[in-house]
């Protein structure tokens, strides 16, 4: 059991038989009353996020994520293929399992499978990706000055805002967090 006053980042609780993460903490302790602990937490399995307070004394279970370093095979009739690198054992998945990773997902990418009490609950992708652009307007010569983005295409199908100078062909490392252009690779 976790107390609230132990809560930090990254933290993974159980409430209510879901798995929460904890992405924000605070503890208040206001001029009068009882102090308590303002958390922002995201639901892992659906990405929700919610603000929840909780007393000082209250205590969660702690949720063990098991994580396994699998590799992304192949799509097959709305299938995901994965594998273990170590066992080689096989696992699919679908899109609602897969949710947002789909926008980055390339295979042989190395990727971490995430269970809790024998359930498969998503994926952890790596923090970036490199993406190759299939399809996204002509760069205009001169038209830098007001920091304008537009749409890019990228191979897995994504549309991600960059800068007026991407060119298809360039390759872009994106934020797998946000989905957000950080630079050309």
């Amino acid at each position: 059991m976790i107390n609230s006053t132990d809560f930090r980042t990254g933290l993974t609780i159980e409430i209510d038989g879901g798995v929460w993460q904890i992405v924000d903490f605070q503890h208040v302790k206001p001029g009068k009353g009882a102090a308590f602990v303002r958390t922002k937490i995201k639901n892992v399995e659906t990405g929700a996020v919610v603000e929840r307070t909780f007393n000082p004394n209250e205590k969660m279970p702690a949720a063990h994520l098991e994580t396994r370093n699998m590799q992304y095979l192949y799509e097959a009739d709305g299938m995901y293929t994965f594998m273990d690198t170590e066992t080689y054992e096989q696992t699919e998945l679908n899109k609602e399992q897969l949710g947002d990773a789909l926008n980055y997902l390339m295979e042989n990418m190395e990727v971490s499978l995430q269970t809790f009490k024998g359930r498969i609950i998503g994926i952890q992708l790596p923090n970036s990706v490199n993406l190759k652009v299939v399809e996204c307007e002509p760069s205009v010569k001169g038209n830098t000055a007001t920091g304008a983005t537009k749409i890019a295409k990228v191979e897995t199908g994504y549309e991600v805002r960059v800068p007026l100078f991407v060119n298809e062909g360039d390759t872009l490392r994106i934020d797998t967090r946000t989905g957000n252009y950080i630079e050309r690779a």
